[in-house]
């Protein structure tokens, strides 16, 4: 029994070693994705600069394009936030072990997505310091913001989704965070130690940890939904065709975890490669993954024609008219790769050797992000290109400027995302020890259960009493 104990002990070091190893000496490919992310984010700097500087005019937003890029982007952002913190509170209540290697940078990109799609409304204000008109707060004048706007419904969205997952995303840290401290050195030990709030692990501290993990799990489901049910709202409430659409709550709760499962796959390859984790980061878990995507990629597919099929047969004339546009207009080409990458090739999910090949993984994953953020530009495009009135009707592509700052957007995702797994442990090493734990007793009580059934089948073929003690 000892030295089952010692060997237990031996194991579960090697999982904090190799996690602790993992912040101190990755790849060098991690550090040239750093570095292209720096130079992403760079272009979209300079391109703000250059807008602020000159006015909103060398976007080629005009009347009706008010928006396009920046609001297709502010929406492809909140969706993709939605997989990691939402399917982490799923999974966890439901005891699916195998979410415990990958939930916790899921729920890391859940947080750096809602960061940047907070910046999107800031950016196409031009004027960024008018940004409190959206916020509600006191003043002498008694001036408070008009409720009744999507803007102001958006802005409460996110700031509770934002507080609440990041608190979410460190009260899942603290015990891997004591572990941090224990090892570390210098600044990281002073961090860690802060960050740690005095963990010791005691039966007290576990059973607290446990239910308020929980209770934020279950606060997080409803939440999550809610929010992008808002963004939805933003459409759904006006008159424009293509727009005033009843499934477009579900249907963007959907877009969404699809989006954010192929980015949980795309950056699942990427640590499982910068970090050598492939013994954690299993081919067994990315194919619940991929399997789940799947799943989630029929639904969206669903939706989709079930919203062209109300459309077509309708009494809707404008937003028919807006169905056979984006298929034969200027956007078309936008529209075909759209239902290519999102409807055709997740089938590739369901073949058992593409989900165990992890290059093919990472190459339909980012086809599905494709297809997810033109969903959300064949959103907000053609319905602004052919509303009701014919005279303004207007066919806009962005500017460089647009696809610089939407560019520079995913470097400015990669870096926090790139630096978070730097600085903590991206996978959860109190949650990989527990599921060794408890799938070593299972193939335990599987034996014990064989071997007793094997001692009983003996029994009734020889007549003889089964040994005791055996």
């Amino acid at each position: 029994m000892i030295e089952k104990d010692i060997d237990e002990q031996i194991k579960w070091a090697k999982i904090n070693a190799d996690v602790l190893r993992s912040m101190e000496n990755p790849r060098r490919a991690y550090w040239i994705t750093f570095f292209i992310c720096i130079a992403m984010m760079a272009c979209a700097v300079t391109a703000e600069i250059y807008q602020y500087n000159t006015g909103m005019g060398v976007t080629n937003l005009n009347n009706p394009h008010m928006w396009d890029m920046y609001i297709a982007s502010f929406v492809f952002w909140i969706g993709m936030s939605h997989s990691g913190t939402l399917l982490s509170a799923i999974l966890h209540i439901i005891h699916a072990d195998w979410r415990k290697p990958i939930y916790r940078f899921a729920e890391a990109m859940t947080t750096f997505s809602l960061m940047t799609a907070g910046f999107f409304p800031m950016i196409h204000l031009g004027r960024v310091w008018n940004l409190y008109w959206v916020l509600p707060y006191v003043s002498d004048r008694g001036a408070w913001p008009n409720f009744r706007s999507p803007l102001v419904w958006d802005a409460f969205a996110i700031s509770t989704y934002l507080s609440a997952s990041m608190l979410f995303l460190f009260i899942g840290m603290i015990p891997d965070l004591a572990i941090c401290r224990d090892n570390a050195r210098g600044w990281r030990r002073k961090l860690y130690t802060v960050l740690s709030l005095g963990w010791i692990g005691s039966d007290r501290q576990w059973r607290n940890f446990r239910k308020t993990y929980l209770l934020m799990a279950c606060f997080l489901i409803p939440l999550a939904v809610s929010v992008h049910s808002i963004v939805s709202s933003d459409f759904a409430m006006s008159i424009m065709p293509g727009w005033h659409v009843t499934s477009f709550p579900p249907y963007f709760v959907a877009g969404a975890l699809y989006s954010g499962c192929a980015a949980i796959i795309t950056l699942f390859v990427m640590l499982r490669y910068y970090f050598r984790f492939e013994e954690y980061m299993t081919v067994a878990i990315m194919e619940k993954t991929a399997k789940l995507t799947f799943a989630i990629a029929m639904v969206w597919t669903y939706l989709n024609l079930i919203e062209f099929a109300s459309t077509w047969y309708g009494h809707d004339i404008y937003a028919k008219e807006l169905l056979i546009a984006k298929a034969v207009g200027p956007y078309s080409w936008i529209f075909w790769t759209m239902l290519f990458c999102g409807m055709v090739v997740p089938f590739a999910l369901a073949v058992e050797k593409f989900r165990r090949h992890m290059p093919t993984m990472f190459v339909v994953s980012l086809l599905l992000n494709l297809s997810m953020y033109f969903e959300r530009w064949m959103i907000v495009a053609p319905t602004l290109s052919m509303s009701h009135d014919p005279h303004q009707w207007d066919i806009m592509w962005p500017s460089i400027v647009q696809w610089a700052i939407v560019f520079g957007s995913f470097g400015w995702f990669g870096l926090l995302f790139l630096v978070f797994v730097k600085v903590f442990p991206s996978v959860s090493m109190y949650e990989v020890k527990e599921m060794v734990f408890h799938r070593r007793r299972l193939i335990n009580e599987d034996a014990a259960k064989v071997y007793s059934r094997r001692a009983r089948d003996r029994k009734d073929a020889t007549g003889e009493p089964e040994l005791e003690g055996a």
